[in-house]
């Protein structure tokens, strides 16, 4: 009997060893998958036709199983990532019947890693919302509280590895899509930096150099073993991170030492969850037993760019074609109109506008190793309560996610972690920001801080087993 809260990593090793097959990983995944999915509503596409089609393949490939860092692994890819011959719905009614011409490069290169393919996760229209909702897709659960919402957009991907339903996932984060998702959900998720990871072959960037994709786990471990599959450039592509100096998942095993850590624990956008606040300074105690320095610092990011991001997230939804507008979420709706109202030259100037605000942040953070803020102002929300209504969802939106978006726009890597639970059960995240390009030491201290604060034994409420 597989144990659904296995590791990537461990799955791999046991399969090295004899003890589980791939053919088992598969179905005992699909089997829970199918189980407990109606209710949690991760998955919209379940690829058990393909999950078998890989394990084949890989158990005819058994003499290069060592070649391949995946092998075995059992993955879902998010449905904003284009698939051969598996739906990419986006999300929406638009799209719902649409098969992509090419598939994307990570997709490519998790499946030559021997992972295999368990189905795609559900997201909000076009990723626009924090949560998962309001679109084609299931809504998102949250599996430590039903009532509650996964997160967005990458909410579907975040409630399958918290719930057991596959080890690894990939998102993507345009404003705070991986971290927040992987912060409600009480587990791990990275948004690389700028060009770590390609977007090839279907387009150079997306939301002007906002967005990436990314991984989702239960452990930094995962996270960094996932990392190490999917990163690196394609020739052409408008931005190339430098590759690192050793593999990703060999930096889990560095500890690092009398580190110098920035923290920031407020916003002029919105008040900070009372039990988000407490949970935030308990991290930096933490951080400190380890022998750090944390500095709080007067520096409020999320209010010096706020007004770049809304304008050019808003310009990446509206530039998406669409059959029928009507048809496209009311909420997702208010964001697609307003991008439509931008002028070309508008758009140029924000985007010159947001390098040179995010220069002026990366400066001020230069004399520190690293970033300490809550990953959200509040824990998740309530399924159907986010925005209150959807013309106020441009004004709402910031007021949550006023710690993540900043770092999509200055490119620079930053992670969550599991930092505790409020007083209703419900996860809270630490995010921590790097260095530009600077996983490596990021990975280095979150898996530092996860061993000196464990989480892993903590499993939700749903599904009950």
């Amino acid at each position: 009997m597989i144990d659904p809260f296995i590791e990537g990593w461990q799955l791999r090793d046991l399969i090295a060893k004899g003890e589980i097959r791939p053919r088992e990983v598969a179905e005992f995944f699909l089997a829970r998958i199918e189980r407990v999915n109606p209710t949690l509503g991760a998955y919209i596409t379940v690829t058990a036709d393909r999950a078998l089609a890989d394990v084949t393949r890989l158990e005819a490939s058994r003499k290069e199983a060592g070649s391949m860092p995946l092998y075995g692994v059992a993955y879902s890819l998010k449905d904003l990532t284009p698939t051969i011959g598996i739906p990419t719905t986006l999300g929406s009614r638009n799209y719902a019947h649409n098969l992509a011409p090419m598939e994307a490069v990570i997709a490519q290169r998790l499946s030559r890693a021997g992972g295999i393919l368990l189905g795609k996760t559900s997201t909000p229209e076009f990723g626009g919302r924090p949560t998962t909702e309001g679109g084609l897709c299931p809504v998102a659960h949250n599996p430590w509280n039903l009532e509650y919402n996964a997160g967005g957009s990458s909410g579907g991907a975040a409630a399958a590895v918290a719930a057991g339903l596959g080890p690894i996932a990939e998102g993507s984060d345009g404003g705070g899509s991986i971290r927040g998702p992987a912060s409600n959900c009480g587990v791990v998720g990275l948004k690389p930096s700028r060009g770590r990871i390609t977007y090839a072959p279907h387009r150079g960037e997306a939301w002007g150099g906002f967005a990436t994709r990314g991984p989702i786990a239960r452990s930094v471990r995962d996270v960094a073993m996932m990392l190490d599959v999917i990163a690196g450039p394609v020739t052409g592509d408008p931005y190339w991170a430098p590759p690192p100096s050793r593999p990703f998942e060999q930096a889990v095993g560095i500890i690092p030492r009398n580190l110098k850590l920035a923290s920031i624990a407020t916003s002029k956008l919105g008040e900070v969850d009372a039990e988000v606040a407490k949970a935030f300074e308990s991290a930096c105690s933490a951080m400190r037993e380890m022998g750090h320095q944390v500095e709080p610092i007067d520096l409020d990011p999320g209010a010096m760019l706020v007004d770049c991001a809304r304008i050019l997230i808003c310009v990446g939804i509206a530039a998406i074609p669409l059959t029928n507008p009507e048809w496209v979420d009311p909420v997702v709706r208010e964001m697609y109109e307003f991008g439509r109202k931008v002028s070309g030259a508008e758009y140029v100037n924000l985007v010159a506008t947001m390098h040179n605000i995010a220069r002026e942040i990366v400066e001020q953070l230069d004399r520190f190793d690293g970033l300490l803020t809550p990953t959200m102002t509040r824990p998740a929300m309530r399924n159907g309560t986010f925005p209150s209504k959807p013309e106020r969802y441009l004004d709402e939106l910031w007021t949550w996610i006023a710690f993540e978006y900043p770092f999509n726009a200055t490119g620079q890597p930053a992670i969550t972690l599991p930092a505790g639970l409020s007083s209703s059960g419900l996860p809270i995240g630490l995010q921590i920001a790097g260095r530009p390009n600077g996983e490596l030491e990021l990975l280095s201290i979150a898996a530092a801080f996860e061993t000196a604060r464990p989480w892993r034994h903590l499993r939700p409420p749903f599904p009950k087993d």
